[in-house]
């Protein structure tokens, strides 16, 4: 006796299995995904452009934190670096939103590095060893 052949399965039947299976992406996702994140794209240009424009609350706020990039040592540096007659505790707190604690630590490496130096207390001045960083 022979024995009856079952439905054969058809090749995308199987594709479509093996996709579900391993969670393998088809077309149609990568194009919802793409059309996401063109989405979210247009928004931050829309974000940023708006900033820029100055209709921001806190445009000058804004402005300083855009032009300083890099560590948090670096931001603090070169606030002191832009006040030549030095800046005050409460002045690079205002520029940085750094809590008070955060803010002493990153004063005290930079001292210490001799990239700053104490004018008086709490006022900060680009150290005279670090000449050669001045511009």
């Amino acid at each position: 006796m022979t024995k009856k052949k079952g439905k054969s399965v058809s090749f995308d039947a199987m594709v479509k299995f093996f996709m579900q299976a391993y969670d393998i992406p088809s077309k149609k996702d990568v194009d919802k995904v793409m059309s996401r994140i063109k989405h979210l794209e247009d928004i931050i240009k829309k974000t940023a452009a708006y900033e820029r424009s100055g209709h921001g609350k806190h445009q000058k706020k804004i402005a300083d934190k855009t032009l300083i990039s890099g560590s948090a040592s670096d931001k603090v540096f070169e606030i002191v670096k832009r006040h030549k007659n030095g800046v005050s505790f409460a002045k690079i707190k205002e520029k940085t939103d750094f809590n008070d604690k955060k803010l002493r630590n990153i004063i005290y490496r930079l001292d210490k590095t001799n990239k700053i130096s104490r004018l008086s207390r709490g006022v900060y001045i680009i150290s005279s060893k670090d000449i050669s960083i001045k511009e």
